[in-house]
């Protein structure tokens, strides 16, 4: 395994898991409001599934959804980075950037900053030509935020037949390039 990833921002640090992290992560998170495009509140199985899905990640790939924390006093937001598209009806095996943050984290900027910084890293630490970034129509939370980013609706990539996705409709996907990205700074 290569070193711990740790990333600072301005307000915000991302940085690989502890074990100290889960049980407030999990607090934080899984909430109707949180997971309501996400399956919904999971159960103990589904956790422990999702821990170790976040761990392969880092271990195959170098690179994971990082825990998201906040500099001014050390509390974990939720989660923000980088995985590869799992979706085998999806555009499997891109570079995808994804986040989860707690509800009193919303509407503060948090998730743009992470992203932004996940972004970045992807494109100049683990060489992606392009990312992707995956939710369902009626997140317009979570699109909205991608287009805030710079990304743009890939239709063409847009797939059905995702676990997660199937109570919620079609799975959209938007994508933005390196170019792009470095041109919206």
């Amino acid at each position: 395994m290569t070193d711990a990833f740790r990333l600072e921002t301005e307000r915000l640090i991302l940085r690989d898991w502890r074990e100290e992290d889960w049980a407030p992560f999990w607090e934080g998170t899984n909430t109707h409001a949180v997971m309501q495009w996400l399956g919904g509140v999971a159960d103990e199985a589904t956790r422990a599934s999702a821990r170790a899905r976040l761990e392969g990640y880092r271990r195959d790939h170098g690179h994971t959804f990082w825990v998201v924390e906040r500099k001014s006093d050390g509390d974990v937001l939720g989660f923000c980075g980088l995985k590869r598209c799992n979706e085998e009806a999806g555009p499997f095996g891109m570079m995808e950037v994804g986040w989860r943050l707690r509800e009193e984290a919303w509407g503060q900027g948090y998730a743009k900053e992470a992203a932004r910084a996940s972004l970045d890293v992807g494109f100049d630490r683990f060489g992606a030509d392009e990312i992707i970034a995956l939710t369902v129509a009626g997140n317009t939370s979570s699109w909205g935020l991608m287009e805030r980013l710079g990304m743009v609706r890939r239709r063409d990539l847009d797939f059905e037949d995702s676990y997660w996705a199937k109570p919620y409709g079609t799975v959209i996907v938007y994508s933005i390039d390196q170019l792009t990205f470095r041109s919206t700074g």
